[in-house]
């Protein structure tokens, strides 16, 4: 979970925050709104609640602008990155606005709400079995996203307490076994790649066995991931590749799951990351509930 010492809202440029609730609300209604009909544009409030008790409460920021574009407020009775509690039902925030605004802003909301605070829970849960063991490194997610969502998913990461890893190609050069089959070895597709991304750019391969983390070390790989190799034989690499190359990062994956993770926490692995961070990850159930009006006798 985020200390709210910085808040991680903060790394979101307001404009991005407009433009993605403008994509969602299009999305969502392309032309006409016949049920707006039937509502009107009359004041109400609308509960925000949590139905998945103990979820870590994530994307709010996301929530606030959709409601935002359309002319609502949201008064917010848990803040990001907070632990809700064990009750079946918890009451997160209230939304004011017309009607008719706020039941368009429902549903995109409540998506990348209960999206962002699913893998936001589950990256919790990670860093939490990290912390407990002792382990010095980082859990980290994947591009294993949901496209045209990265950034709330890459998000909800950060507020969960794990390393987004790279956001996307741009970010940092990683050379997988495709890229070394195509470039006819490890060592030529780390000096080509070089060429391109300079000194600027860290870079990481993608490696089978020590020989291959040796020769892409050599090569002048920043990081090695050691891919699909059980824990054991994947902690003796890592070990080695550590003690020839003390400066290289070490990083585990492929078949990493919540499940054995532990089994991959090493004095000699600096980074294990996991797809199911974003694939198959469960959601928080959310609803939001408007208020029926009070009867005046």
């Amino acid at each position: 979970m985020s200390s709210q010492k910085h808040k991680l809202c903060h790394s979101i440029p307001p404009h991005t925050l407009t433009r993605l609730a403008r994509q969602w609300l299009e999305e969502d209604t392309p032309n006409f709104d016949p049920a707006g009909v039937c509502v009107g544009s009359q004041d109400v409030e609308a509960r925000l609640l949590c139905k998945s008790p103990n979820s870590i409460l994530a994307g709010s920021p996301f929530f606030t602008a959709v409601f935002t574009e359309l002319g609502c407020t949201v008064h917010w009775i848990h803040q990001e990155g907070a632990r809700l509690g064990s009750d079946a039902v918890t009451l997160t925030a209230v939304v004011r606005g017309p009607a008719r605004n706020l039941l368009l802003g429902e549903r995109p909301a409540l998506n990348c709400l209960a999206r962002a605070s699913g893998i936001a829970t589950r990256c919790f849960q990670l860093r939490s079995e990290a912390t407990a063991s002792g382990w010095h490194g980082e859990v980290a997610g994947t591009r294993k996203t949901t496209p045209g969502f990265r950034l709330v998913e890459k998000y909800a990461m950060l507020v969960g307490g794990v390393s987004t890893h790279r956001h996307d190609l741009s970010g940092m050069v990683m050379l997988k076994d495709n890229h070394v089959w195509a470039s006819g070895s490890i060592t030529e597709a780390v000096r080509a790649a070089r060429s391109a991304c300079g000194f600027s750019s860290k870079m990481e391969v993608e490696c089978c066995s020590v020989e291959e983390g040796r020769e892409a070390a050599t090569a002048g790989a920043d990081i090695v991931m050691l891919d699909n190799i059980g824990p054991e034989e994947l902690q003796a690499a890592a070990r080695a590749l550590k003690q020839e190359f003390p400066s290289l990062l070490v990083e585990a994956s492929g078949g990493v799951t919540p499940e054995n993770v532990a089994s991959y926490f090493s004095p000699y692995v600096d980074i294990v990351s996991l797809g199911c961070i974003t694939q198959g990850c469960p959601v928080v159930d959310f609803s939001l509930k408007v208020q029926k009006p009070q009867s005046h006798f």
